[in-house]
């Protein structure tokens, strides 16, 4: 498939996620050097990595942490800022600017999380403990879809990666929403105060025509701390920021914003992630038992991811598709929505992250990593399946496809 068969706007996106796969797959990478790396002979050494402590001092105040919460509350910082870049240029020119365009993979996003939550709360509503997790299975990963998507090639028409991309944006818009909502734990409110102060202050600078990023970063920077001591989840410093930072529609290469996202790509493709991966991936085989099994989390993750995620996407998309509320795009089988579907249970990052927040005892740890790792590799190699034979069906009118 050509990138120049893509909209402007999504291909950037791919070049981000995806970089012609090799985004994607650096992460996929990591997560494989991690799983080695925790079941070989030099296990301890990777457990002890994770474990380093490292921090920032500045008189009387420290924030110490072991390396891996720094990769998952500081770097990923920087990928919820890309991401916030993300939702809100789609909201203001791209696949979400206007209604019509956003309301099939809204309707599909919903369904995607409200279908996979409710699986899990299932499983889990008689286990207090267990249901922190629920919002585990509601998230896809973008850049792991759009890897696996990328594998296809030409088989895949431009029309069904707009719709996943839109669809996972809105997805993580969703799941930024659950983990500043439901994951914030008691809140500390001169911190809070400081750092709404901190945000009113970058939005005045922007207001006043600043167009120097110096002075957003270094915000980024103390919004990030203050929330760390707030209760708020730090990362979402990221989101704050990049819902201030000056931005322009267009094409204009000067635009603070696009700048910005220029900046990041590199840095969060081939480290951020991969980092995330390489943290997070270590799943201990000798630790797992069948006992796994029984704990609720394990099958309300699986099937929540696997079977949720295509029931909510497919089903709502349908759905909508008949009682004429959306319009799908041209070229498009039902059998490509559905493999689209199934990729969307893909939920490595995210699912992992909301996991950390959710659980910190190291067995549902264990549970939480295999419960993600075994539905994302059912939902890729189920949707793999199904693209691969699948071939596109112009319609008489151009629109949607017909079932």
């Amino acid at each position: 498939m050509s990138e120049r068969a893509l909209p402007r706007r999504l291909a950037a996106l791919l070049a981000l996620f995806g970089g012609g796969g090799a985004g994607g797959f650096a992460l996929i990478l990591s997560a494989v050097v991690a799983l080695v790396w925790a079941n070989s002979p030099g296990a301890g050494g990777y457990f002890a990595l994770l474990r380093l402590p490292f921090g920032i001092v500045a008189g009387p105040g420290e924030v110490v942490r072991p390396l891996a919460a720094w990769v998952n509350d500081g770097l990923m910082a920087l990928f919820f800022l890309l991401v916030g870049l993300e939702i809100r240029r789609e909201l203001t020119e791209g696949q979400l600017a206007s209604l019509p365009r956003a309301a099939g993979p809204a309707l599909a996003a919903l369904g995607g999380m409200v279908v996979p939550a409710a699986i899990y709360i299932a499983f889990a509503w008689h286990d207090p403990t267990a249901l922190r997790g629920w919002a585990i299975p509601v998230a896809t990963d973008i850049a792991f879809s759009l890897a696996v998507i990328r594998v296809l090639g030409r088989r895949v028409p431009a029309g069904l990666i707009v719709f996943l991309t839109a669809l996972a944006i809105i997805d993580d818009l969703g799941a930024i929403v659950v983990i500043a909502v439901f994951y914030t734990e008691s809140l500390h409110l001169a911190p809070l105060a400081a750092g709404v102060l901190v945000v009113a202050g970058l939005w005045l600078l922007r207001r006043t025509g600043v167009r120097v990023l110096g002075p957003f970063m270094l915000g980024f920077v103390l919004l990030w701390l203050l929330l760390e001591h707030s209760g708020v989840h730090p990362t979402l410093a990221g989101v704050a920021v990049a819902f201030v930072v000056p931005m322009h529609a267009g094409e204009d290469e000067r635009d603070p914003a696009r700048r910005l996202e220029h900046a990041l790509t590199g840095w969060v493709a081939y480290l951020v992630l991969p980092l995330f991966g390489l943290a997070n991936a270590g799943l201990r085989f000798d630790t797992v038992s069948w006992d796994a099994l029984a704990d609720p989390i394990v099958p309300g993750i699986v099937v929540g991811l696997f079977l949720g995620k295509q029931i909510g996407v497919f089903g709502v998309t349908w759905l909508g598709w008949r009682l004429r509320l959306v319009s799908l795009p041209a070229q498009l089988t039902w059998r490509l929505l559905y493999g689209a579907a199934l990729l969307c249970g893909i939920g490595f990052t995210m699912s992992l992250f909301i996991g950390h927040l959710a659980f910190t005892d190291a067995a549902r740890e264990t549970e939480l990593k295999l419960a993600v790792f075994g539905a994302s590799l059912l939902s890729a190699a189920g949707g793999l399946a199904v693209l691969a034979g699948a071939k596109l069906k112009p319609t008489a009118d151009g629109g949607a496809p017909h079932p």
